[in-house]
């Protein structure tokens, strides 16, 4: 894993999601700092289902996750970035380039008010 990759890792694994919020055509995870911006939405798979972008109570399940701790952070190169909560719950972002409505699924900044994001996936 490269060092940057590492330190987002680190940066996120045990803090709580703080908010969500959906702007027009992405997506924002704010972790009481840490901000991981979306332009692929991700599937969220819960215990019994999984949900997709479109799909009935997605948001209410993405907002669910507000106040739950990461667990765990995996990055699987050119495939998905997975976010794992204490609560049995992952977000899996696709970093496949199929998937992608534009040249990059994501990045992230090590603070909210960040202009210039840290890791570009």
């Amino acid at each position: 894993m490269r060092e940057i990759e590492l330190m987002f890792v680190e940066k996120i694994t045990g803090e709580q999601l703080s908010s969500v919020e959906f702007v027009q055509d992405y997506l924002q995870l704010h972790f009481d700092g840490p901000t991981l911006t979306l332009f692929t939405w991700p599937v969220i798979t819960l215990p019994e289902r999984e949900a997709r972008f479109g799909d009935l109570g997605y948001r209410d399940v993405l907002c669910g996750r507000i106040g739950q701790k990461v667990v765990e952070v995996e990055m699987k190169a050119d495939e998905a970035l997975v976010v794992r909560f204490d609560d049995g719950v992952a977000i899996t972002i696709s970093l496949r380039p199929e998937h992608r409505a534009g040249p990059e699924a994501g990045h992230f900044s090590a603070c909210r008010d960040s202009r210039e994001p840290l890791l570009v996936f």
